[in-house]
Protein backbone atom coordinates (compact mmCIF):
# COMPACT_ATOMS: atom_id res chain seq x y z
CA UNK A 1 0.00 0.00 0.00
CA UNK A 2 0.96 3.32 -0.66
CA UNK A 3 -1.24 6.30 0.80
CA UNK A 4 1.10 9.41 -0.68
CA UNK A 5 0.19 8.90 -4.40
CA UNK A 6 -0.72 1.18 -0.68
CA UNK A 7 -11.56 -41.27 -7.57
CA UNK A 8 -10.11 -41.99 -10.59
CA UNK A 9 -12.63 -42.25 -13.85
CA UNK A 10 -13.01 -45.68 -13.87
CA UNK A 11 -14.31 -45.61 -10.20
CA UNK A 12 -16.30 -42.80 -10.65
CA UNK A 13 -18.09 -44.28 -13.56
CA UNK A 14 -18.82 -47.47 -11.82
CA UNK A 15 -20.16 -45.71 -8.61
CA UNK A 16 -22.73 -43.80 -11.26
CA UNK A 17 -23.82 -46.97 -12.65
CA UNK A 18 -24.52 -48.75 -9.14
CA UNK A 19 -26.36 -45.91 -7.54
CA UNK A 20 -30.20 -45.92 -7.37
CA UNK A 21 -31.65 -43.03 -9.66
CA UNK A 22 -31.80 -40.06 -7.05
CA UNK A 23 -28.13 -40.55 -5.44
CA UNK A 24 -27.56 -40.71 -8.97
CA UNK A 25 -28.76 -37.42 -8.85
CA UNK A 26 -27.20 -36.43 -6.32
CA UNK A 27 -23.39 -37.21 -7.63
CA UNK A 28 -24.15 -34.91 -11.36
CA UNK A 29 -25.38 -32.22 -8.75
CA UNK A 30 -22.22 -32.34 -6.89
CA UNK A 31 -19.59 -29.70 -7.23
CA UNK A 32 -16.18 -30.83 -8.70
CA UNK A 33 -13.31 -29.91 -6.63
CA UNK A 34 -10.82 -28.04 -9.47
CA UNK A 35 -7.79 -30.50 -10.17
CA UNK A 36 -5.21 -28.57 -8.13
CA UNK A 37 -0.99 -29.15 -7.58
CA UNK A 38 0.08 -30.01 -3.77
CA UNK A 39 0.59 -27.41 -1.76
CA UNK A 40 4.05 -26.06 -1.47
CA UNK A 41 5.15 -24.71 2.30
CA UNK A 42 6.80 -20.93 1.40
CA UNK A 43 7.98 -20.57 5.33
CA UNK A 44 9.10 -23.96 6.27
CA UNK A 45 12.96 -23.74 6.84
CA UNK A 46 15.18 -21.04 5.92
CA UNK A 47 13.10 -18.27 3.46
CA UNK A 48 15.61 -17.58 1.43
CA UNK A 49 14.48 -21.30 -0.08
CA UNK A 50 11.35 -19.61 -1.77
CA UNK A 51 11.74 -16.22 -1.27
CA UNK A 52 14.18 -13.17 -2.64
CA UNK A 53 14.00 -9.42 -2.85
CA UNK A 54 11.55 -7.21 -5.23
CA UNK A 55 14.38 -5.16 -6.57
CA UNK A 56 16.88 -7.78 -6.85
CA UNK A 57 19.47 -6.82 -4.12
CA UNK A 58 20.21 -8.39 -1.18
CA UNK A 59 17.98 -9.69 1.25
CA UNK A 60 17.20 -7.36 3.87
CA UNK A 61 14.43 -5.89 6.10
CA UNK A 62 12.87 -9.23 7.34
CA UNK A 63 13.80 -11.75 10.27
CA UNK A 64 12.80 -15.56 10.43
CA UNK A 65 12.59 -17.23 13.20
CA UNK A 66 10.50 -20.28 14.20
CA UNK A 67 8.10 -20.27 11.32
CA UNK A 68 7.35 -16.74 11.23
CA UNK A 69 8.98 -13.95 9.19
CA UNK A 70 9.03 -10.54 10.54
CA UNK A 71 8.85 -7.43 8.22
CA UNK A 72 11.05 -4.37 9.84
CA UNK A 73 8.86 -1.83 9.20
CA UNK A 74 11.14 -0.19 7.00
CA UNK A 75 8.27 1.55 4.84
CA UNK A 76 6.69 1.81 1.42
CA UNK A 77 9.67 2.69 -0.82
CA UNK A 78 12.41 1.70 1.23
CA UNK A 79 13.09 -1.23 -1.55
CA UNK A 80 12.65 -4.06 0.92
CA UNK A 81 9.61 -5.84 -0.53
CA UNK A 82 9.97 -9.55 -0.41
CA UNK A 83 8.44 -11.77 -3.81
CA UNK A 84 8.71 -15.76 -4.56
CA UNK A 85 11.24 -17.23 -6.40
CA UNK A 86 8.46 -18.50 -8.55
CA UNK A 87 5.98 -17.26 -10.51
CA UNK A 88 2.42 -18.05 -10.65
CA UNK A 89 -0.43 -18.08 -13.22
CA UNK A 90 -3.66 -19.73 -11.24
CA UNK A 91 -2.88 -20.73 -7.70
CA UNK A 92 -4.63 -20.56 -4.39
CA UNK A 93 -2.37 -18.91 -1.60
CA UNK A 94 -3.15 -19.15 2.19
CA UNK A 95 -1.50 -17.54 5.06
CA UNK A 96 -1.83 -16.25 8.58
CA UNK A 97 -0.52 -12.86 9.63
CA UNK A 98 -0.86 -10.11 12.37
CA UNK A 99 -0.27 -6.65 12.75
CA UNK A 100 0.85 -3.97 15.05
CA UNK A 101 -1.19 -1.14 15.55
CA UNK A 102 -1.35 1.46 13.14
CA UNK A 103 1.07 -0.23 10.92
CA UNK A 104 0.47 -1.42 7.23
CA UNK A 105 1.48 -4.09 4.73
CA UNK A 106 0.15 -5.72 1.83
CA UNK A 107 0.06 -8.89 -0.02
CA UNK A 108 0.60 -8.78 -3.63
CA UNK A 109 0.36 -11.40 -7.22
CA UNK A 110 1.31 -11.43 -10.37
CA UNK A 111 4.13 -9.25 -9.81
CA UNK A 112 6.58 -8.43 -12.30
CA UNK A 113 10.39 -7.82 -11.36
CA UNK A 114 11.70 -4.72 -11.49
CA UNK A 115 14.42 -2.46 -10.04
CA UNK A 116 12.69 0.81 -10.38
CA UNK A 117 8.89 0.42 -10.02
CA UNK A 118 7.42 0.58 -6.70
CA UNK A 119 5.82 -2.89 -6.09
CA UNK A 120 2.40 -1.30 -5.39
CA UNK A 121 2.22 0.20 -8.60
CA UNK A 122 3.18 -3.41 -10.28
CA UNK A 123 0.51 -5.77 -9.04
CA UNK A 124 -2.63 -5.94 -7.40
CA UNK A 125 -2.82 -5.94 -3.83
CA UNK A 126 -4.67 -7.98 -1.01
CA UNK A 127 -4.44 -4.60 1.78
CA UNK A 128 -3.44 -5.47 5.25
CA UNK A 129 -3.85 -2.92 7.82
CA UNK A 130 -4.76 -1.89 11.25
CA UNK A 131 -8.17 -0.57 10.05
CA UNK A 132 -9.06 0.71 13.59
CA UNK A 133 -5.33 2.18 14.69
CA UNK A 134 -4.68 3.92 11.36
CA UNK A 135 -4.20 7.68 11.63
CA UNK A 136 -6.03 9.12 8.66
CA UNK A 137 -9.07 8.32 7.16
CA UNK A 138 -9.10 5.82 4.71
CA UNK A 139 -11.39 5.13 1.42
CA UNK A 140 -13.46 1.61 1.88
CA UNK A 141 -11.41 0.24 -1.08
CA UNK A 142 -7.92 0.98 0.74
CA UNK A 143 -9.26 -1.34 3.98
CA UNK A 144 -8.02 -4.55 4.74
CA UNK A 145 -8.72 -7.63 2.65
CA UNK A 146 -9.89 -5.03 -0.12
CA UNK A 147 -8.24 -5.15 -3.52
CA UNK A 148 -6.29 -2.14 -2.94
CA UNK A 149 -7.89 1.50 -4.22
CA UNK A 150 -9.79 -0.65 -6.61
CA UNK A 151 -12.64 -3.13 -4.27
CA UNK A 152 -13.64 -2.56 -1.07
CA UNK A 153 -13.91 -5.27 1.13
CA UNK A 154 -17.78 -7.01 1.93
CA UNK A 155 -18.46 -7.96 5.60
CA UNK A 156 -14.95 -8.07 6.65
CA UNK A 157 -14.20 -8.61 10.35
CA UNK A 158 -10.31 -8.09 10.87
CA UNK A 159 -8.82 -9.31 14.44
CA UNK A 160 -7.50 -6.67 16.53
CA UNK A 161 -3.94 -5.78 16.34
CA UNK A 162 -1.19 -8.44 17.68
CA UNK A 163 -3.41 -11.42 16.86
CA UNK A 164 -3.34 -13.69 13.85
CA UNK A 165 -5.74 -13.26 10.88
CA UNK A 166 -6.05 -16.43 7.83
CA UNK A 167 -6.02 -14.26 4.24
CA UNK A 168 -7.07 -16.80 0.95
CA UNK A 169 -6.56 -15.49 -2.39
CA UNK A 170 -7.64 -17.81 -5.13
CA UNK A 171 -6.82 -16.77 -8.44
CA UNK A 172 -8.22 -18.52 -11.43
CA UNK A 173 -7.80 -15.39 -14.52
CA UNK A 174 -9.41 -13.41 -14.97
CA UNK A 175 -11.58 -14.60 -11.94
CA UNK A 176 -9.86 -12.93 -8.49
CA UNK A 177 -10.97 -13.80 -4.95
CA UNK A 178 -9.73 -12.41 -1.72
CA UNK A 179 -10.98 -14.25 1.81
CA UNK A 180 -10.94 -12.89 5.06
CA UNK A 181 -10.90 -15.35 8.34
CA UNK A 182 -13.00 -17.27 6.53
CA UNK A 183 -14.92 -15.34 4.73
CA UNK A 184 -15.07 -14.22 0.89
CA UNK A 185 -14.70 -10.59 0.85
CA UNK A 186 -13.71 -9.39 -2.51
CA UNK A 187 -14.45 -11.12 -6.01
CA UNK A 188 -13.92 -9.30 -9.56
CA UNK A 189 -12.64 -9.93 -12.99
CA UNK A 190 -9.38 -9.07 -14.65
CA UNK A 191 -10.55 -6.70 -17.53
CA UNK A 192 -13.67 -6.61 -17.49
CA UNK A 193 -16.11 -3.45 -17.96
CA UNK A 194 -16.52 -2.68 -14.28
CA UNK A 195 -12.61 -3.64 -13.82
CA UNK A 196 -11.68 -1.07 -16.58
CA UNK A 197 -13.73 2.13 -15.10
CA UNK A 198 -12.47 1.69 -11.77
CA UNK A 199 -9.07 1.40 -12.73
CA UNK A 200 -9.54 4.75 -15.30
CA UNK A 201 -11.36 7.00 -12.25
CA UNK A 202 -9.17 6.13 -9.39
CA UNK A 203 -5.26 5.82 -8.39
CA UNK A 204 -4.50 4.12 -11.23
CA UNK A 205 -5.64 5.41 -14.14
CA UNK A 206 -2.00 7.08 -14.93
CA UNK A 207 -0.38 3.44 -14.33
CA UNK A 208 -0.76 1.85 -18.07
CA UNK A 209 0.84 -1.04 -16.78
CA UNK A 210 -0.89 -1.72 -13.19
CA UNK A 211 -3.15 -5.46 -13.57
CA UNK A 212 -2.64 -5.96 -17.09
CA UNK A 213 -0.16 -8.90 -15.81
CA UNK A 214 -1.78 -12.52 -16.45
CA UNK A 215 1.06 -14.43 -13.93
CA UNK A 216 3.36 -13.31 -12.15
CA UNK A 217 5.29 -13.73 -8.40
CA UNK A 218 3.36 -13.22 -4.92
CA UNK A 219 4.70 -10.18 -2.68
CA UNK A 220 4.58 -9.31 0.62
CA UNK A 221 5.41 -5.71 1.28
CA UNK A 222 7.97 -3.97 4.02
CA UNK A 223 6.07 -1.12 4.84
CA UNK A 224 5.26 -1.55 8.55
CA UNK A 225 5.65 -3.64 11.64
CA UNK A 226 3.77 -6.95 10.16
CA UNK A 227 4.07 -11.26 10.90
CA UNK A 228 3.51 -13.63 8.33
CA UNK A 229 3.65 -17.42 9.01
CA UNK A 230 1.73 -20.63 7.75
CA UNK A 231 2.59 -19.35 4.06
CA UNK A 232 1.60 -21.96 1.35
CA UNK A 233 0.72 -21.75 -2.08
CA UNK A 234 -0.72 -24.17 -4.88
CA UNK A 235 -1.27 -24.26 -8.63
CA UNK A 236 -4.93 -24.88 -9.97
Amino acid sequence: MKLFKPLSLPIAAFAMLSCPANEQSKTENKEVETPSSEWIQLTDGNFLDHWEMYDGSEIKGWKFENGELMASGAGWDAGEDLITKNSYENFELELEWKIEEANSSGIFYYVQKSDSTPIYENAPEYQVLDDKGWPDQMKPNQLTAGSYAMYAPEGAEVKPVREWNSTKIIVQYPHVEHWLNGKKVVEYEFGSEDWKSRKAAGKWAEVPDYGIAKSGHIGLQNAGLVTYRNVKIREL
